[in-house]
């Protein structure tokens, strides 16, 4: 990343913040004058950052640490994904059970829940 080439808008964003410096008192005009002739003369970020060492913020965003991008998201293991599905499917067959094969018997609405229990403690 140090040998990277500098555009002319990092170059001027340089200046900018060397005139804040300057602005500010932590550099007289002189020093400004010499920093900013390296700044134009500058090619690569590496040429860049020995002008701003002693210097605090502000400093040109080319010379600041690049943001790393947080991880996506894992997706959930197959027997989680399969669980959050079975409990759906076992009401659903709970209901096609109650109104065909067994005909009233009330208990088959216990599957949904013995299969949540099931699931619920493979996932743990």
């Amino acid at each position: 990343m140090a040998d990277m080439r500098l555009s002319d808008a990092e170059r001027d964003e340089a200046i900018e913040a060397l005139s804040e410096h300057v602005r500010t008192g932590r550099l007289d005009l002189d020093e400004y004058g010499t920093r900013s002739a390296k700044v134009t003369a500058a090619r690569t970020r590496a040429d860049l950052a020995p002008l701003f060492e002693d210097l605090p913020e502000p400093h040109p965003s080319v010379l600041k640490a690049p943001q790393v991008s947080p991880r996506p998201p894992r997706p959930a293991p197959p027997v989680r994904r399969f669980g959050a599905s079975a409990v759906p499917i076992a009401a659903i067959v709970a209901l096609l059970l109650f109104f065909t094969v067994a005909r009233g018997l009330w208990l088959v609405f216990l599957i949904p829940v013995v299969v949540a229990f099931v699931y619920g403690t493979r996932s743990r």
